[in-house]
């Protein structure tokens, strides 16, 4: 009895000896598919947060018979003509292309069109920000309602006024252009003669940037941009015009939140439009001195009354045009009536005759 029972006990540790090593292998398999799927996840996310990307694209072109000698040249010149333009297949502006190739060895010429149509392989590196990035632009321009940046020499990006932090930053007036104190043109207590050339080129500078005014933080009076000008913004639009692409900044802390809407209210334009109004009914009111004639209006009443009195005319015009109108019509279809009858007539008397 006792050795079946050790037996037992023996197969029982055997099998389970075999059972654990296959569920760790499959464990482990699991694990090793979960780090590559996240290993793949972190490059996507890396090229992703990249403004620029080398693409390998293909196209089917159409090269001009002037280059059946030397397609590649037609195909090159075509390619070229894509650099600095929003391709919207591309989702980006195609800065450069290169390792150009030819899919297959031949072309295709189709009906009686010159044209021959080929495709090709090369790579484009596109400059492709996409909504949600963080990218640094040196500010360009200042004015009340926005900030101009502009980013890698090259592209413009815009800041609204409502996505600057109203709490932080105020905007301050630069002098006027015609002021002769503080203008371009001010001459120096020491004169003209003690400036240095460096001194000199530090004022023009400052001229040109901030001729308009500049956004300055409200307690530390720093210039928005610092001393170099470079700001960093979040990108909460693309605009494409031209087939050019530019960008819309945010420096909110959280620029995507509904808070951040234009402010809507009373403008200065209708306000001064008001004040004219009222300055024209002024104009309009006669005083005791002026004399009032005939054609003239004297007050609201007469003016009421004039255009009652222009209302009715207008009207009785147009009703008698209508009514001349009318009688023209009424004329012209009784005109139709009497010669279809006097047809009729001379049909029935030919009819008679023969």
């Amino acid at each position: 009895m006792p050795e079946p029972s050790t037996k037992k006990r023996k197969q029982s540790s055997t099998a389970n000896d075999v059972d654990v090593p296959t569920k760790k292998s499959k464990k482990s398999g699991k694990e090793k598919r979960d780090k590559k799927h996240k290993e793949k996840g972190k490059e996507k996310g890396k090229a992703r947060d990249t403004e620029f990307q080398v693409v390998r694209t293909s196209l089917v072109l159409s090269i001009a018979p002037i280059f059946a000698s030397n397609p590649r040249a037609g195909v090159e010149e075509m390619l070229d003509s894509m650099v600095m333009r929003y391709i919207p297949a591309l989702q980006g502006v195609v800065l450069s292309h290169s390792g150009l190739r030819f899919l297959s060895s031949v072309a295709t010429i189709q009906a009686d069109c010159p044209f021959l149509v080929c495709k090709v392989e090369f790579d484009a590196t596109v400059w492709s920000p996409h909504v949600g990035m963080k990218l640094v632009g040196k500010v360009n321009l200042c004015s009340p309602d926005h900030v101009s940046l502009l980013l890698h020499r090259t592209f413009n990006v815009s800041i609204p006024r409502h996505h600057i932090p109203k709490g932080e930053w105020e905007f301050e007036y630069g002098p006027a252009e015609n002021d002769p104190e503080f203008g371009p043109d001010a001459h120096h207590e020491g004169g003209e003669d003690k400036v240095d050339a460096g001194e000199t080129e530090g004022t023009s500078e400052k001229h040109d940037g901030d001729g308009g005014g500049k956004w300055v933080h409200h307690l530390t009076g720093e210039k928005l941009g610092a001393s170099d000008g470079f700001l960093e913004f979040t990108v909460i639009g693309l605009t494409v015009a031209n087939e050019m692409l530019s960008l819309l900044g945010s420096i909110q802390p959280d620029p995507f939140s509904p808070a951040h809407v234009p402010e809507t209210g009373s403008s200065p334009k209708t306000d001064h439009a008001e004040s004219d109004m009222e300055e024209v009914q002024r104009e309009v009111e006669p005083g005791e001195d002026e004399e009032e004639d005939e054609d003239e209006v004297g007050s609201d009443e007469d003016t009421f009354a004039a255009l009652g009195k222009m209302t009715d005319r207008a009207a009785a015009a147009e009703a008698a045009a209508k009514r001349e109108t009318e009688a023209a019509a009424l004329a012209e279809k009784e005109k139709k009536r009497k010669r279809k009858a006097e047809k009729a007539e001379g049909r029935k008397q030919k009819k008679a005759k023969s």
